[in-house]
């Protein structure tokens, strides 16, 4: 029977999403409050397993994202994303431009929410291509590999994040993990495959792009858009640093105290305000509103998360996922590839990744905590099969085509290719990795 609710639960959030085109949000909600009564909870178990729910996800994670988000917009707004763009293309020359590219998408990516990184980096790419003559998608399927894989597999992004979170996974050595997995998977979904789109000729959509690119005088300095732009990686990977230090020594209380995730993410915002804002003669006034602008624009995810932390609360007062975890406790698949494989079917069903990744922990959470594999690792295959096979449900998708004026048959061939090689690569990745650090 809680397999059967669990099936028909994750049905009846399909069917809410995508034919009903009912709010993600409220889709959780309806669907949790319908497996509490079917589990045989009272009212009162309901709903304060809902309180539960979005307090136990949200209360870490609001402000990892909220000034993940804020960075995101000073980096733009600053002109550091096109600084750092331009001069690596300079500097790599037309033979390794899809490198520049690439490793531009990852720079940029890092800080960047994907939706916000695309908008940034899409008038770039076009630039470039107007000015070599290169084809377009030649130089875009780098970067938008690198904001993929940044997106699906890194934190502070909202779904590598909130898995941490749930797995009790260290966020710094998350990231180091997810860099080392990132690497070889962008150079083949990214450069190797990218040089197979040399065929395709489109002609940009001006009705959707226009190129306005800031004048170069008054772009930040190449060392300081880096700095700002990696200062979450460095400062999130601090921690990763305390095992090789003996003792408690004061050293090791600092590095612990700045490679906290909040703390992290907050020393990167002071820097960024001050450095690409009020040291560049913006005004406080200006950078706050621009900041609140940031912040609203990641409610939805927000929301959506919460929606996820109140449906896995409720399957967990149900005893929904602990049954499922004993069912397939004696199952010979590794958890990786069972992780990947939910999140890539409910992410084919649904189109949106972060709504895979968070519905595949909440269905298996009690079978990956028993688990003997590093929770990072399990972070990094739940991210992969989460990015697969982006179709017409995923919103990507449509901004893809349009952006580089495709038709759909083009799109699956480019687009859905590319997400899938992420996927599977990075699952790859993980297994090789999982065999050396096991």
């Amino acid at each position: 029977m809680p397999l059967l609710l669990s099936f028909l639960g994750i049905l009846c959030l399909i069917l809410l999403i995508l034919w009903c085109k009912l709010d993600t949000f409220i889709s959780f909600i309806v669907v949790s409050v319908a497996l509490g009564l079917a589990s045989g909870l009272d009212i009162h178990r309901i709903s304060d397993a809902i309180q539960k729910g979005i307090g136990n996800i949200m209360g870490s994670l609001v402000i990892i994202l909220g000034f993940g988000a804020m960075l995101g917009r000073l980096i733009a707004d600053s002109g550091a994303a096109q600084q750092i763009t331009q001069s690596l293309v300079r500097l790599s020359g037309i033979r390794r431009i899809q490198w520049a590219m690439a490793l531009s998408g990852f720079l940029v990516g890092l800080p960047m929410f994907y939706s916000a990184g695309f908008m940034v980096l899409m008038p770039l790419v076009f630039a470039v291509g107007a000015s070599t003559g290169l084809p377009l998608l030649y130089l875009g399927i780098p970067v938008l590999a690198a904001l993929s894989v940044a997106h699906g597999f890194l934190p502070p992004h909202p779904s590598a994040t909130a898995i941490a979170v749930q797995l009790h996974a260290q966020i710094g050595k998350t990231l180091l993990y997810g860099i080392i997995v990132a690497i070889p998977t962008i150079i083949l979904a990214g450069i190797v495959f990218g040089r197979t789109m040399r065929k395709y000729r489109p002609t940009p959509n001006p009705a959707v792009l226009t190129v306005t690119l800031m004048d170069p005088r008054h772009l930040p300095g190449l060392g300081l858009s880096l700095a700002a732009a990696l200062m979450p990686l460095i400062l999130l990977s601090a921690t990763a640093l305390l095992g090789f230090l003996p003792g408690n020594t004061g050293l090791k209380k600092i590095i612990a105290f700045v490679g906290d995730p909040n703390m992290a993410m907050l020393i990167a915002v002071l820097a960024g305000i001050y450095l690409l804002g009020i040291r560049r003669g913006k005004s406080m006034r200006t950078l706050m509103r621009s900041l609140q602008d940031a912040f609203k624009g990641i409610a939805p995810v927000l929301l959506i998360i919460a929606g996820a932390g109140v449906f896995m609360q409720m399957m967990s007062e149900g005893g929904v996922n602990v049954y499922i975890a004993r069912q397939l406790a004696h199952t010979t698949v590794s958890p990786l590839i069972l992780g990947w494989c939910v999140a890539a079917l409910i992410r084919i069903c649904t189109g949106s990744s972060t709504v895979a990744a968070l519905t595949t922990v909440g269905i298996l959470l009690p079978l990956l905590q028993q688990s003997s594999i590093q929770p990072e690792l399990l972070v990094l295959a739940i991210g992969a099969g989460s990015m697969t096979f982006s179709h017409v449900n995923d919103g990507g998708f449509w901004l893809f085509k349009e952006y580089f004026n495709l038709t759909i048959r083009q799109t699956f061939a480019t687009w859905t290719v590319m997400e899938t090689l992420v996927s599977v690569a990075g699952l790859f990745m993980v297994l090789l990795l999982n065999q050396i650090v096991h």
